[in-house]
């Protein structure tokens, strides 16, 4: 790309005005498709990158700069003012950026050759073209419907603009509205079941797969399950939509397996990339129609630029093509094309897809890959799973959480990581984030320095603690099995299941066929243990289930220690402890 001034594909300077002080500069006419997150970022640095550019910015919908991720949390009255859900206006911005926003506008089509696009007002239906230097598109996502009858009954709804919100909310604030389905576990579809909740409606929540939040594996997703149900939410895994029946009174959702009625439907099935204006104009698109960009946010035409849910990336650890809608990659896309645009290099260094959701009570994150993703690459990996407190335990008020690591098996290079609990996960998974950003291995994590005080962490942090355990992994230390395991294990009559948590423990529930030995009396009872046959070692967390391994395996027998303890299984397979 050429610098500082910009040039045309003919490689001829763009606009240039000459300002008050005598000196040339570029002035050039930047339009931007799209006022939400990549849209809204971009044309601010685009400003404090140009002072004279002329930026115009053009909206389908009423709002601009709003907040996506807040507006289940308006439809449950978390969120009680709608002025809160958009962090600037069309005014706003022209008064702070002196960019020019047009709200209640589409742009129908692009013509890269001539370098102009095709608005169309929405209110009057009035047409008019636009040329243009430089286009950023920044259009979004759409929701994808499913192709059954019904789905556009006034009791049925999509929540991806303030409008839907808007709609949304009023409908359940009426009298009489008592009962919502919600269809899809997503984090749209988690949050508007929560929210449903807090507004006193019954939830149904209808889930195709067999797991909620697709980015957790369903190991760690069965704990967000368990949350809904434990909050009143009806969950209904394998429930395959086929029709939406409307009636005077409210809608009926048919499913293969039984039909719900529902005062308010909520769609939540996914979204697809805003991709039809590439499409038609001849960009290059690629997964899912995303359009494909380089590094440096540049689409396959050098003046056309695609950031945000509409931009097809690369993954920062498979380094294969993706498209992931989050807001955090699309504003720093955004702020990235704008450097571009304006001559100033810069470059997008792949998407990790870091998120985090609240669910009631419990904290949801991920950072990589999980087990599907990385199976679906081709990526070998090996896994923990370690149960930590979130602060120092003696120190009032400490949580636990579950966090999974995924590593290379040979160097333990970081791969994703995974966390569930009620506090200090967003904390968590924001430094496994950085060490994933930073292609760090387990090894680094029990380097770290974190900051330790009883009232927010311990000494050892449990980021350091899942580095210690997938260490040992790696180093020999100890071999693991993990939950997925039991089924078979708890079958098997040519193993020992033993379970050396306290007697009382024990008591209050055990995987069939397992033995009891304390681990504090485990080397005094060895005799106990037949010998040349392998020993499936649990605790509750994994801890006393590793040292007992230390001592069994010096002493020559052939053990195994549950990963993430008898706390995790029973989240997995609770059909498996004997109470």
């Amino acid at each position: 790309m050429k610098t500082p001034g910009l040039f045309d594909k003919s490689g001829k300077p763009v606009r240039r005005i000459v300002t008050e002080d005598g000196t040339e500069t570029d002035a050039p006419k930047i339009l931007i498709v799209g006022g939400v997150a990549g849209g809204a970022t971009a044309a601010a640095r685009l400003r404090r990158l140009n002072e004279y550019a002329e930026i115009i910015v053009f909206e389908r919908t009423g709002y601009v700069s709003y907040a996506n991720c807040g507006l289940p949390y308006y439809v449950g009255g978390v969120i009680g003012n709608k002025r809160a859900l958009t962090l600037q206006s069309p005014a706003g911005f022209a008064a702070r950026y002196n960019v020019e926003v047009r709200v209640g506008t589409e742009v129908i089509s692009v013509d890269p050759a001539a370098h102009t696009v095709k608005a169309r007002e929405l209110a009057t239906g009035r047409e008019y073209t636009e040329d243009y230097d430089r286009l950023l598109l920044a259009p979004g996502a759409r929701a994808v419907l499913p192709d059954i009858p019904g789905i556009h009954g006034k009791h049925v709804h999509t929540l991806r603009t303030v409008e839907d919100t808007l709609r949304l909310a009023e409908h359940a604030s009426r009298t009489g509205v008592k009962r919502a389905v919600v269809v899809g576990g997503g984090f749209i579809g988690l949050e508007a079941a929560e929210n449903f909740i807090h507004r006193n409606i019954d939830v149904t929540l209808l889930q195709r797969g067999r797991q909620v939040l697709p980015p957790l594996d369903e190991d760690m997703a069965a704990m967000l399950a368990e949350e809904l149900v434990g909050n009143g939410v009806d969950v209904r895994f394998g429930a395959h939509v086929t029709a939406i029946k409307e009636s005077a009174s409210g809608a009926e959702v048919i499913t293969q397996a039984g039909s719900y009625p529902a005062d308010i439907v909520l769609l939540s099935t996914g979204v697809m990339p805003e991709s039809d204006l590439a499409l038609a104009c001849g960009i290059e698109t690629g997964i899912k129609g995303a359009i494909v960009t380089d590094e440096f946010m540049n689409t396959s035409d050098p003046d056309i630029f695609a950031v945000g849910d509409v931009a097809q990336t690369d993954d920062l650890v498979t380094e294969s093509a993706v498209n992931v809608p989050l807001a955090g990659p699309a504003n720093r896309q955004a702020r990235i094309a704008a450097d571009n645009i304006c001559g100033k290099p810069d470059r997008y260094r792949g998407t990790q897809g870091t998120s985090v959701i609240k669910l009631f009570g419990l904290t949801a994150a991920s950072t990589g890959l999980n087990e599907k993703t990385a199976k679906k690459a081709g990526v070998r990996y090996l896994k923990t799973i370690t149960l930590s407190p979130s602060h120092a335990t003696y120190y009032p008020g400490a949580e636990e959480m579950f966090i999974k690591l995924l590593f290379t098996p040979d160097a333990g290079k970081l791969l994703g990581a995974q966390i569930v609990g009620r506090a200090g996960v967003d904390k968590r998974i924001d430094v496994l984030a950085v060490a994933l950003r930073a292609g760090m291995s387990v090894y680094d994590l029990t380097a770290l320095e974190l900051a330790y005080a009883p009232p927010f962490s311990s000494a050892k942090d449990p980021v350091n603690v899942a580095g210690y355990v997938a260490e040992n992994v790696l180093d020999g230390m100890v071999k693991q099995f993990h939950a997925e395991d039991l089924p078979e294990l708890c079958e098997r009559s040519d193993i020992v299941m033993l379970d050396v948590r306290t007697r009382g423990e024990f008591a209050t529930g055990h995987f069939s066929r397992a033995v009891n030995i304390p681990v504090d009396e485990l080397r005094q009872k060895l005799d106990y243990i037949p010998r040349g046959v392998p020993v499936y070692v649990n605790c509750r967390s994994g801890t006393r289930s590793y040292i007992a391994c230390r001592v069994l395996t010096a002493h020559g027998f052939e053990c195994y220690n549950l990963a993430g303890g008898a706390a995790f299984a029973a989240h997995v397979h609770p059909e498996l402890f004997v109470r």
